[in-house]
């Protein structure tokens, strides 16, 4: 998952024209994982008189500067730069999904693969923390009191997309998840042939781009997590 992730931060690097927008960030499946194991912390944190103060995940002020993920650095700050984040999301070790984080709609649409896997109950559940924490996020790391007011704490709001998102056979939804955020990324459709009959020949293609664009990429050893876990040492 992670190394697809990273060639498209590597082909956004290289060739951004190719993609719909100059303002956008690909993270990868630490940052999903990370932040749903360190949300009961937050949630149980007492906030300030204005609301602030929580315990939000390790290495979130990096996210939000661009320093991380270090593969590809972007240095774009999140809300100044960058108006579009998407990431892929693990459910239980068992499925993936795509979401997209608009910023300036604060909103969050999910792709999902087989919506059967995951009911609306544990969909809202799964998207708690990043519809809570995220503009959270933003208000903390304000400049100004302009700003502060500008993002404010109010949740974002999410959505499941069911209409035109292809559905896989199971086995092949982390390899759709990717191609979600590759397709949506680049401003095209779902393309008609990415369909159950094709995962096969998808992921073959996806796996032969990452050897060939990103020769050293299985030896890439991603230290991000260290200095995210040590945040609060």
């Amino acid at each position: 998952m992670d190394a697809f992730i990273n060639l498209l931060r590597q082909r956004y690097q290289n060739h951004p024209e190719h993609f719909r927008s100059d303002r956008m960030c690909f993270l990868d499946h630490v940052f999903s994982r990370q932040w749903r194991a360190s949300y009961p912390d937050f949630k149980s944190d007492a906030p300030d008189a204005n609301g602030l103060g929580r315990r939000l995940p390790g290495g979130a002020w990096n996210y939000h500067a661009g320093l991380i993920p270090s593969f590809c650095q972007s240095k774009k700050v999140w809300g100044v730069d960058v108006d579009d984040i998407y990431a892929p999301v693990n459910f239980k070790n068992q499925h993936w999904i795509a979401i997209w984080i608009s910023i300036p709609k604060r909103h969050i649409v999910v792709w999902d693969s087989i919506v059967s896997h995951i009911s609306p109950k544990e969909l809202d559940e799964v998207m708690e923390p990043f519809v809570t924490m995220v503009p959270y996020l933003f208000v903390e790391c304000a400049l100004s009191d302009e700003q502060k007011v500008q993002y404010t704490l109010e949740p974002y709001t999410y959505a499941r997309q069911t209409v035109g998102v292809p559905q896989c056979r199971a086995g092949d939804c982390g390899t759709f998840t990717l191609k979600y955020i590759e397709c949506h990324a680049l401003g095209i459709e779902f393309p008609t042939a990415f369909d159950k009959k094709h995962g096969k020949t998808i992921r073959e293609k996806m796996t032969l781009d990452i050897f060939r664009e990103l020769p050293m990429c299985h030896e890439w050893e991603n230290q991000d997590n260290d200095e995210n876990l040590a945040t609060y040492d």
